[in-house]
C-alpha cells in the first residue's frame, strides 16, 4: 500500500513493513515525516500486525534532518512528534538500518525498540559539524545505551561509528547479513513479537555517570573545543539531564539545541556545508561533460608533497608509480609513507591488511620512462619554474597523448608550464596542501588552454580521493596562496611599525585560528623558499635566517622552543625586529589588537573581493572553503567572505578606505565592494 510519494506499507505475515525511500539519502523531510506517522497509525490499528519494520530504500537509511528546513515554520509532525509516535507504538518497531543512521536518522532509530544494521552501515550524531547538537534526545538517550563518555565522545567530534562498534556498545541488537537485511529484520521482529516481553525503551534505562566525568571531559579537549560552542552545550545537555525526569531533560536539551540554532556560529556552519555541494557545481562544466578515465596515477617526487599525494590515490586502490632520481630518495620516501600508514594502523584506523593492499599500489621508479601507461602524471618537484619547465618537457615526450599531466605548484604560472609541451588542453594545476594525506583542500587550477574534460576530471577524482576540490583561476599564488600573501604582508607591516610578532599570533588566535601567522612560519620553516646566495637582510625572516634561526626544526625562529617544541617569545627575534625597525621604520608606537585584526584580515577580504572580480574564483563561498579547509580559518565563523559579509560590506568599505588613507595603495578598495555596497548588496549574492 502506498501512503504518499516515498512511503509504502505492507505486510509480510503478522509483520508490518515501512519502507521510505526517498533519494537522495532519504533526510526527515515533511513528506517523510508524514509518511511514516501514517504507516505507524495504519500498523498500529491492524489486528493482524505483531510488529513493524522500518526500513529505506535507495542507499542508506535515515541520513539526518531535512537541513533546508532550519530556520523555517515546523510543519507537524515534527521529528519529536514522529518519535512519540514510533516510541509508544503497543507493537515492537524495529529499525533496519543501512548505509548510514545519522543524526536524526539514528535519533529515530533510538526510540525503536530494537535495531538490526548490516555490517557496513554506520551510526553518528554529526550535529556538531553544523555548529548543532542532537535536538531530538540524542544527548539523553545515546548515553544510556553507549556510556555517558563514549556518547560525549560520539556527540562531540561527529564522527559516525561502524556497525559491529554499534553492536559492541549495544547500539545494535543485532547485525544481518549484507543484501539479506530485510529479511532478517522481519526474523527478528517475529522473535520480538513472539517473546511476549514488555517493549523496552531507552528512556526508562538508567543515565549512570561516573563522577568527575564532565570536568575531566572539558579539560581533555579544551584546546579541541576552543571557540566553539556545541560542544558546550552537549555536555551540558548530558551533565543537567542526570538531575532531571526524562522529559524534562528533552525539554532543557530543546531550549539548548534552539539557542544554537539561531546563533552565528551554527549559520556559519551551515554556509560551509552549502558551499562544499556548491563547490563541484562548476559553470563551465555540463552534465555531459566527459569523464576521462582515471586507472594508472603517477606522481614525479617522493618528498614530503610526492609522497602525501601518492597515498591519496593509493588510499582508493589506483595503482601509483613515482618516480625520483635516486635511488636513496626513492627509498626514504616510500619507507616514510609505510611508516605513516603503520602509524594510522596503531591507532587503529587501518589494518594490518589494508596497509598491505595500500603499499602494494605504490611502485618506486629512477625512470620517467615508467610513467608511459599513466592516466594522470603529478609533478611534486622544487618550485622553480625553470625546473618545472624543463620536467614537463621531458613528460610531454613520454606520456600518452590522452594522460592528464598536473603540476602542484602552489605560486608559478601554469600557462608558463604548459605552454613548453605540446598538450596544453591537458594541463592543470592540483595543488595539494600539506601534508597531502591529511588537508583536504585541493584547489584545481585551471590554465588557459586546459579542456573541460580535463577539469571535470579532476573534480570528479577530487572526490573519489576524499578531498573538497575548488576549481580556481591562474594567477600567483591562485586564491589561498594569493590571500595569504597579503595577510603576511600585514602581519610583517604592524611588527615593524610597532607590534611584536606574538602580539599578533595571539590577536589571530583570539579569532579563532589554531596558530598565527608567525607561528605558522615557524612550524613550517623560515628557509621554505629562503635563497643563501640572495639573502640581504631585507626582511626580518631573512635575518633570523641568516642567523640559522630556521623554525621549529632548528629550536628558534621567531620563537625558541624546547625540546617538545613548545614556543616562547624570543628575545633573539625581538632584537631583530628592534634592529629591522630602526633601519626601515623609524620610530615605533603602539599598534592596538584591532588595528592588528583589521588590517591583517581586511587586507584578506579586499585581496579575496579583487579574486572574485578578476574571476579567478567562481563564487565567495569556493574562497571560504580554501581558506577553511586549507589554512585554518575558524570554520565557525565562515570563511572571509562570508565573515565580510556578517560583518556588513559598507562597514568593510568604510575600514578600507580609512586604512588606504593611512597606509597607501596596499590598501585601495576593490572595485567589486564598491559595486556591492551601492547596490545594496553583499559577495553571497553574487
Amino acid at each position: 500500500m502506498r501512503i504518499n510519494d516515498c512511503t509504502t506499507l505492507e505486510r509480510d505475515g503478522g509483520i508490518a513493513i515501512i519502507t521510505v525511500d526517498s533519494p537522495p539519502v532519504n533526510s526527515l523531510s515533511v513528506a517523510v515525516r508524514k509518511g511514516v506517522a501514517e504507516a505507524m497509525m495504519q500498523a498500529a490499528g491492524d489486528s493482524a500486525v505483531a510488529a513493524v519494520v522500518l526500513i529505506c530504500g535507495g542507499r542508506t537509511f535515515f541520513a539526518g534532518a531535512d537541513i533546508t528546513e532550519f530556520g523555517k515554520p515546523v510543519i507537524e509532525p515534527d521529528l519529536r512528534a514522529l518519535q512519540q509516535i514510533v516510541e509508544d507504538m503497543p507493537k515492537p518497531v524495529i529499525a533496519a538500518i543501512h548505509g548510514a543512521a545519522l543524526g536524526g536518522g539514528l535519533e529515530l532509530a533510538l526510540v525503536a525498540h530494537g535495531r538490526i544494521a548490516v555490517p557496513s552501515a554506520q551510526c553518528g550524531l554529526p550535529e556538531v559539524r553544523l555548529g548543532l547538537m542532537p535536538g531530538a534526545g540524542g544527548t539523553q538517550r545515546l548515553p544510556r545505551v553507549v556510556g555517558a563518555a563514549r556518547a560525549l565522545e560520539m556527540m562531540t567530534s561527529g564522527d559516525p561509528i561502524s556497525a559491529a562498534e554499534a553492536a559492541r556498545l549495544g547500539l545494535l541488537d543485532r547485525i544481518a547479513d549484507e543484501g539479506a537485511l530485510r529479511d532478517e529484520a522481519v526474523a527478528f521482529a517475529r522473535a520480538v513479537a513472539a517473546d511476549g516481553a514488555p517493549l523496552a525503551r531507552i528512556r526508562d534505562r538508567p543515565l549512570v555517570v561516573e563522577q568527575g566525568l564532565f570536568d575531566a571531559f572539558r579539560e581533555a579537549n579544551g584546546r579541541k573545543f576552543r571557540g566553539l560552542m556545541a560542544p558546550e552545550s552537549i555536555i551540558r545537555s548530558v551533565e543537567q539531564g542526570i538531575a532531571l525526569p526524562f522529559p524534562q531533560a528533552l525539554e532543557n536539551e530543546r531550549a539548548l539545541f534552539c539557542a544554537l540554532l539561531e546563533g552565528a556560529q551554527s549559520a556559519a556552519l551551515r554556509h560551509v556545508f552549502f558551499a562544499q555541494r556548491q563547490a563541484a557545481k562548476v559553470d563551465a562544466i555540463s552534465a555531459d561533460t566527459p569523464i576521462r578515465p582515471i586507472i594508472r596515477v603517477g606522481v614525479v617526487g617522493a618528498g614530503t608533497m610526492g609522497g602525501g599525494i601518492a597515498m591519496n590515490f593509493a588510499n582508493v586502490g589506483l595503482p601509483v608509480t613515482i618516480v625520483e632520481t635516486r635511488q636513496e630518495a626513492l627509498d626514504r620516501g616510500l619507507r616514510i609513507i609505510r611508516r605513516n600508514y603503520e602509524n594510522s594502523a596503531k591507532k587503529g584506523k587501518l589494518t594490518a591488511e589494508q596497509v598491505a593492499q595500500r603499499m602494494a599500489c605504490l611502485t618506486g621508479s629512477l625512470a620517467l620512462e615508467d610513467l608511459a601507461d599513466c592516466d594522470l602524471v603529478i609533478e611534486a618537484v622544487f618550485e622553480q619554474l625553470d625546473v618545472k619547465q624543463e620536467l614537463f618537457r621531458r613528460l610531454d615526450l613520454i606520456a600518452k597523448p590522452s594522460a592528464i599531466v598536473a603540476t602542484n605548484t602552489s605560486y608559478l604560472d601554469i600557462d608558463r608550464i604548459a605552454e613548453v609541451t605540446g598538450r596544453p588542453e591537458n594541463v592543470l594545476g592540483l595543488h595539494f596542501f600539506s601534508p597531502a594525506n591529511v588537508m583536504r583542500l585541493l584547489e584545481i587550477v585551471k590554465a588557459a588552454k586546459t579542456d573541460l574534460s580535463v577539469l571535470a576530471t579532476a573534480v570528479a577524482l577530487a572526490k573519489k580521493i576524499g578531498k573538497i576540490g575548488v576549481v580556481v583561476g591562474n594567477c600567483y599564488g591562485f586564491v589561498g596562496n594569493r590571500m595569504l600573501a597579503a595577510r603576511h604582508a600585514q602581519a610583517e607591516a604592524v611588527v615593524t611599525e610597532g607590534a611584536l610578532p606574538w602580539d599578533v599570533d595571539r590577536v589571530i588566535r583570539d579569532f579563532g585560528f589554531a596558530m598565527g601567522p608567525f607561528e605558522m612560519r615557524d612550524l613550517v620553516g623560515l628557509d621554505v623558499g629562503w635563497n643563501r646566495a640572495t639573502s640581504s637582510g631585507a626582511t626580518v625572516r631573512e635575518m633570523l635566517n641568516e642567523m640559522g634561526r630556521h623554525g621549529q626544526k632548528t629550536g628558534g625562529g621567531y620563537y625558541d622552543y624546547d625540546e617538545k617544541r613548545q614556543p616562547t617569545p624570543s628575545p633573539i627575534a625581538e632584537q631583530a625586529v628592534l634592529d629591522f625597525s630602526e633601519r626601515h621604520g623609524g620610530q615605533r608606537r603602539i599598534v592596538s589588537d584591532e588595528e592588528i585584526r583589521d588590517r591583517v584580515l581586511l587586507a584578506m577580504v579586499n585581496e579575496g573581493a579583487k579574486i572574485l572580480d578578476e574571476g579567478i574564483a567562481q563564487r565567495s563561498s569556493d574562497i571560504d572553503l580554501v581558506w577553511i579547509n586549507g589554512y585554518g580559518w575558524p570554520a565557525y565563523r565562515g570563511g572571509p567572505m562570508y565573515w565580510a559579509d556578517t560583518v556588513g560590506l559598507p562597514v568593510i568599505r568604510d575600514k578600507l578606505k580609512a586604512l588606504h588613507a593611512t597606509h597607501g595603495e596596499v590598501f585601495r578598495l576593490s572595485p567589486l565592494i564598491e559595486r556591492l555596497v551601492a547596490q545594496g548588496k553583499d559577495f553571497a549574492s553574487l
